[in-house]
């Protein structure tokens, strides 16, 4: 097992080479749970993820020969990005290959930062066979995401920070993809405070660490928004440490994801990708479990594309009923169309879109159909808006997705 003075002399090599990041407390976030949380951003790292206490960790410890044959990762991004930057910084070459899912935005950074970016695999573990393969092929030197003890030591440096900035902690909460971000962490807190707990958060979509640790077989795989965290393969070197030192491992499905990312960006002003923000999901999903206590947040990484970020938005204020889709059954005649409009105005409704049809069998012959969406200022509003409708004699109908809601 790596120690507390492996993971403090990581922090001498780090020190002034990555950003010590701040830890805040997030009142707004606290409001909502029930506990006392402190956000740790590490989103403010240059490559915007903790990845690169890891991968700077590893990489300045490489002998001359081992840094002339070159390095070669496998990630979904952030790690990739942490080993292009700091090859880079090292004179080192840099081999990537990324799964062909992975977001463009992470794509482009990495070769940015003037790697060799492979595109290959669906997953993350088919883009390490990969690698693996061009490894042997050009005798290159392996940077494993997570499965490595410098690696292990480097991230864990956060939690010093952490518990430097607040010794009286109670509890981190720390996303688990390979491991290995949650096991140093686990391995500098323990040492420091035996007390404090640490829980984990997987994707319900990747329960990896979850089945290990429960016996359990959970399907693994799809689309998620927390692809940092994706991984289908327990680490070798991480699972028992997590299993000795962790105290539970929360699921936490897609919507969630999307609540955490978009409480993230409204209420923190920040910028949180689906795995940066699977703690605060975990928060979320189960307040009670930390309802008192005083929590420490790992915001572990902020490269989220801009085209998904906005779609949680929209997605974020349907859920909460501030845009609202619904049907209504008109009189077919001149001006109508005008009334709906001026009755929704002074209702207060921002009108977003309308979608007029005649051409429907089950509209009166002399009726017709009206969809719209509407702005509103919250879900009591939108029921105040959808009982004007009925009273009006429009036969109102929720809408969900372009569909009659059920």
């Amino acid at each position: 097992m790596v120690t507390l003075h492996e993971i403090q002399d990581a922090q001498t090599i780090l020190a002034g080479r990555v950003l010590r990041t701040p830890m805040l407390p997030a009142p707004k976030l606290s409001e909502i749970t029930g506990a006392e949380i402190f956000v740790k951003y590490e989103n403010l790292q240059v490559t915007n993820s903790f990845k690169e206490r890891g991968a700077l960790n590893k990489l300045a410890t490489l002998n001359a020969v081992e840094r002339a044959r070159g390095v070669i990762a496998m990630s979904a991004g952030n790690h990739a990005q942490a080993v292009a930057y700091h090859a880079a910084r090292l004179g080192i070459a840099a081999t990537i290959v990324m799964p062909v899912t992975t977001p463009a935005v992470k794509v482009a950074a990495t070769k940015a930062h003037g790697a060799t970016v492979v595109l290959f695999g669906e997953t993350v573990a088919e883009a390490q066979a990969r690698a693996e393969e061009l490894q042997a092929e050009y005798n290159l030197l392996f940077i494993h995401p997570y499965d490595d003890p410098r690696i292990i030591a480097g991230q864990g440096t956060i939690a010093i920070e952490m518990l430097d900035d607040r010794s009286d902690l109670d509890c981190l909460v720390i996303p688990i993809g390979g491991g290995g971000l949650i096991s140093g962490n686990a391995i500098a807190a323990k040492a420091i405070n035996p007390n404090i707990d640490i829980v984990g958060v997987e994707a319900e979509l990747y329960p990896s660490v979850w089945n290990a640790l429960h016996k359990q077989d959970r399907p693994i795989g799809g689309s998620t928004l927390a692809e940092g965290i994706a991984v289908k393969n327990v680490g070798r070197l991480t699972l028992p440490i997590i299993r000795e030192l962790v105290s539970d491992v929360i699921l936490v499905s897609e919507s969630q994801l999307e609540r955490a990312v978009n409480a993230y960006l409204t209420l923190q002003k920040t910028m949180a990708e689906g795995a940066g923000a699977a703690g605060l999901a975990a928060m979320l999903k189960d307040p009670e479990r930390f309802r008192g206590k005083r929590v420490g947040l790992v915001l572990c990484g902020g490269n989220i594309d801009p085209r998904i970020l906005a779609s949680i938005m929209v997605r974020e204020l349907e859920r909460g009923e501030q845009i609202v889709s619904f049907r209504l059954t008109i009189p077919d005649r001149p001006g109508i169309l005008g009334l709906i409009a001026s009755r929704l105005g002074h209702l207060g409704a921002n009108i977003l879109e309308v979608d007029h049809k005649r051409l429907f069998l089950d509209v009166p012959a002399k009726g017709a159909r009206l969809d719209v969406t509407v702005e509103t200022r919250d879900r009591a509003h939108a029921e105040e808006i959808l009982t004007a409708m009925a009273e009006d004699g429009y036969h109102p109908v929720r809408l969900q997705g372009g569909d009659v809601k059920e």
